[in-house]
């Protein structure tokens, strides 16, 4: 952790001036730690919650999701493992022992699927372009290019090492294929629905019962129409979707007049991720189905 030593260090833009320092190139992971843990970890993990909600509108996704039973049945878990294992590498680093140990239980768990490259791409797509999109809508301010460039990088690297292909360049590329997978795959599926409904269910259980209602409301305000389509979800009114985007946007005015946050904020810390009160070890996170291979340390190499 830097060091404030000076109220200057203190000003409102601290972080911006300090990624403002870096290279996106060789500094990606110090980058994807600022914005995630000091300058938008409430948006990131909700940008990050829509994204994994989005593939489940991809029926190849959303059915392997629902047949392995987990996503379903045991909501809660799935959900704390996903932000356990990518928190880990982000804490630690994609090059770090630590973090390649995270990654590892990664392609141990999707090793043991029949996945496919094109569905692998569009998931990680949806990490890259989802929290830009999502800050630049409702963050208190938009990402610079640098911040992109380094999100991108930090990704496509996270995506090299999990044994994907053929991977864009860069940011636009990523958005395209985003945009291109979806109108391609965005189709209606039962299965897809379910893992939808439970996912739904378990993010508006994070706040108080007499809030749920809203919640739910709100969270499918923000909702676009192919996505409402892909799960047969019905259009909120146009009360609801203009309220939920105002209300966005205060919390956004408020947040632009805090000072810096200065403690990182993690995720294994927030209430919601509840699964493991005393405490994890990364390599034990997950599922681990009998017939799982045993990969080596060649895909993370």
């Amino acid at each position: 952790m830097i060091r404030i030593s000076s109220w200057r260090s203190r000003r409102r833009d601290h972080w911006q001036r300090e990624v403002d320092r870096l290279d996106p190139a060789t500094d990606h992971g110090r980058i994807a730690q600022i914005l995630a843990l000091h300058e938008f970890p409430w948006d990131l993990q909700q940008a990050l919650s829509f994204a994994l909600f989005r593939t489940y509108a991809v029926p190849s996704i959303g059915r392997l999701l629902y047949d392995t039973g987990q996503f379903t049945t045991d909501t809660q878990k799935r959900h704390d493992d996903t932000v356990l294992v990518l928190e880990s590498v982000l804490d630690h680093g994609t090059e770090s022992a630590d973090g390649r140990a995270a990654i590892r239980r990664m392609n141990q768990m999707h090793g043991s699927y029949d996945i496919s490259n094109d569905d692998m791409r569009y998931v990680l797509a949806t990490f890259v372009v989802m929290p830009v999109r999502w800050i630049a809508d409702h963050g208190y301010r938009p990402l610079t290019a640098t911040e992109i460039d380094a999100t991108t990088r930090y990704y496509a690297r996270l995506g090299a090492l999990m044994g994907i292909k053929d991977l864009p360049e860069d940011y636009v590329g990523f958005s395209d294929l985003l945009d291109a997978y979806e109108a391609e795959h965005f189709v209606y599926d039962p299965k897809s629905r379910a893992v939808a409904d439970s996912t739904l269910e378990l993010l508006v259980s994070f706040y108080p019962r007499p809030l749920r209602g809203a919640v739910e409301l709100f969270s499918r305000s923000l909702m676009d129409q192919p996505l409402l389509d892909a799960f047969g979800y019905e259009r909120p009114p146009g009360w609801a979707v203009s309220a939920s985007r105002r209300a966005l946007r205060l919390r956004a005015a408020f947040v632009r007049r805090l000072p810096p946050r200065l403690t990182p904020t993690y995720a294994r810390d927030l209430a919601r991720v509840r699964s493991y009160p005393n405490g994890y070890l990364v390599e034990r996170l997950g599922t681990f189905p009998s017939t799982m291979p045993d990969l080596d340390d060649e895909r993370v190499a």
